[in-house]
């Protein structure tokens, strides 16, 4: 009994020990760092009509998407917050921090106001420093009021809540054009706004065939089968907004009907992909994972990246 006085003693300070490290995870976990990839990936995309690459350009790109990521963080956090109720019926959901009472919500909104903090500090110094001036930052702002919307009721009425989420995905490509000084190409604006709602409908099919719609009051508006027309509509559109904005970018010249062609069966077969990885594989409640992580998918968008860049350098080179 003498050895088993000290053991039991000593099993507090390890558990105190142990508490802060899990709830910074805990605290990571409820930003999505996994996500943060979106913002890399498309408000880039706003550059592309870009004349003159440059330090003050790359400069506001970066600002863009530092911003955004703290946006985005802000607005996962929140939506936990208020759909903590509904996540704990949720199969996957229910194991999130603040349903799971990991993290409390006093200390869930403390942290919001830390995100918020930062947010506006980036977009001061960014204004302070001449490299995006505070009008520019309007995508930001109406992200954020979007979401607000969204979180506050939007989010259970249906065909909105998807729309909603995709217009966030526009808002970020607007923010990288400002952030370039250049306007955006419509059929870029369209492309990129009819694949995100393709992920997003998938993601939404996912979810009725594993949790049904107990969790998420808008599924009530969808069937399976409504939902698969959809995502046939959003990448047959997805697809034909992708050629019409390589055949005229002025990236490629008069070689974008040629390029364009070249690269659309690239870009056809990961859109297949998707689609099966979601109905075949019972895939796609995470869109990100399904893209970045599955073999086939990264193997296909190397290709075409290859095949992207050296189309632009063997014109820009032969001009």
């Amino acid at each position: 009994m003498a050895t088993l006085g000290p053991t039991l003693a000593q099993q507090p300070a390890r558990t105190q020990q142990a508490r802060p490290p899990s709830l910074l995870r805990d605290l990571l976990s409820l930003v999505r760092p996994g996500q943060w990839s979106k913002n890399l990936v498309v408000v880039p995309f706003g550059l592309l009509g870009a004349q003159r690459p440059g330090g003050q350009l790359l400069g506001g790109a970066a600002a863009a998407v530092v911003a955004f990521t703290l946006a985005s963080a802000l607005v996962y956090l929140v939506n936990d917050i208020s759909d903590r109720d509904r996540d704990r019926s949720h199969p996957q959901k229910r194991n999130r921090p603040i349903a799971a009472g990991r993290v409390g919500v006093g200390t869930a909104i403390a942290f919001a106001a830390v995100l918020v903090v930062l947010l506006g500090a980036a977009v001061t110094g960014c204004a302070l420093l001449g490299v995006t001036p505070v009008a520019a930052w309007w995508p930001v702002v109406a992200y954020l009021g979007l979401n607000v919307a969204y979180s506050r009721g939007l989010k259970h009425v249906p065909l909105l809540d998807v729309f909603i989420v995709a217009l966030g995905f526009v808002l970020r490509l607007v923010q990288g054009a400002l952030a370039a000084s250049s306007p955006v190409p419509d059929w870029l604006v369209l492309c990129v706004f009819s694949l995100c709602l393709m992920l997003i409908l998938g993601k939404r099919r996912h979810e009725m065939t594993v949790g049904g719609v107990l969790h998420r009051p808008a599924l009530r508006g969808y069937t399976v089968g409504f939902l698969d027309q959809l995502l046939v509509f959003a990448a047959v559109l997805t697809a034909i907004s992708y050629v019409l904005q390589v055949q005229g970018s002025a990236l490629f010249g008069a070689h974008g009907t040629a390029v364009a062609m070249l690269t659309a069966p690239f870009a056809l077969f990961g859109l297949a992909r998707y689609l099966q990885l979601l109905v075949v594989d019972s895939g796609g409640g995470n869109p990100s994972r399904a893209l970045f992580r599955d073999r086939v998918t990264v193997s296909n968008a190397l290709l075409w990246s290859c095949l992207v860049g050296g189309s632009a350098l063997f014109v820009h080179t032969a001009s």
